[in-house]
């Protein structure tokens, strides 16, 4: 278990070494997020890497060589690990670092871990090849696999005590969540569709004449892949602008990370919209000046000030 000593947090030497393990996996497997959670105290840092290290693990299994009968045989066996972390069930010399780190986390915060199980029905989703007719249908995946990622996280960072409207704080979590992973689906649009996947509404790709799919590093004959993309970016500035009224709930610190994690992808948002087939050539990315830069700008609040702003000026 962890103890405090003088105010300050202090795990216990097999718990320590759990959460070292679970942000070394975040460090080398999740740059952006990595860059992000950097900004939070000890304490959130580590929680926040313990749930993206078991978050990790059920997304390797979904994207792994396994047959789909063996997925889902993993996926239920790390539903049944989560609910021995929800019952408390894992001590700190567990010899799995992951439950070690997500038990105690559990116990230091509220953190809602039935996300998790979201997590994983979303996951089984892509094990049984799942598509999707609509933007409504897939609103339902992104939900599972990101939405509540958001809710996991407000679960750490919490929200400043009197905040207004705080009530909906897991609401605007979630839509943030959903603005993240639409903005990953349009940049791994190409790499998805090498793996057999295809998370763009039917519905889209049809009015915009791309339901031949993206298997070459050009759009398919006569489809107006720009328009799919711009359609897209709409889709996801909207999201994201619903789910920045987040920040102004948040203390400093979290509110930065919030801004820094959304701020890149807001960038390589901005990078799509430019360069719409640069996502058949290859990954999309920020450099790392460019990522300082997000991260100097939510440390000084300048993202939460302006929302703050436009949220008054809505309800005035």
């Amino acid at each position: 278990m962890s103890a405090t000593v003088e105010g300050q947090f202090q795990p216990s030497a097999p718990v320590q070494a759990a959460y070292s393990y679970c942000e070394a996996v975040t460090g080398q497997q999740a740059r952006n997020f990595a860059y992000g959670i950097r900004l939070l105290p000890t304490e959130k840092r580590q929680a926040m890497s313990a749930l993206y290290a078991f978050s990790r693990r059920v997304d390797d299994i979904g994207d792994g060589t396994l047959a789909p009968e063996a997925k889902r045989e993993r996926l239920e066996a790390t539903r049944a690990l989560l609910d021995r972390v929800r019952k408390g069930e894992v001590d700190d010399d567990d010899t799995d670092p992951v439950a070690v780190a997500l038990t105690d986390s559990a116990r230091r915060f509220p953190i809602p871990l039935g996300g998790l199980d979201e997590l994983i029905d979303g996951v089984l989703m892509d094990v049984r090849g799942a598509t999707y007719e609509s933007w409504d249908d897939l609103k339902v995946y992104c939900r599972c696999v990101a939405g509540a990622i958001g809710r996991l996280s407000l679960g750490v960072f919490g929200t400043q005590p009197g905040a207004q409207g705080a009530d909906r704080a897991g609401e605007y979590a979630d839509t943030l969540g959903l603005a993240l992973q639409l903005t990953n689906i349009l940049r791994d649009v190409r790499e998805d569709a090498l793996n057999g996947r295809t998370y763009l509404p039917a519905d889209d790709l049809a009015k915009f004449g791309c339901g031949e799919g993206f298997g070459s590093e050009t759009p398919p004959p006569g489809a107006d892949f720009a328009g799919l993309v711009h359609f897209e970016v709409r889709r996801a500035r909207a999201l994201f602008a619903e789910g920045y009224r987040l920040l102004p709930m948040l203390d400093r610190r979290s509110g930065a990370c919030v801004a820094a994690m959304a701020g890149i992808y807001r960038r390589l948002l901005d990078r799509i919209e430019r360069d719409p087939e640069a996502v058949l050539r290859g990954r999309v990315s920020l450099p790392g000046r460019e990522k300082a830069y997000v991260a100097v700008r939510g440390l000084s609040g300048l993202d939460t000030r302006n929302i703050a702003r436009r949220t008054v000026r809505r309800r005035a």
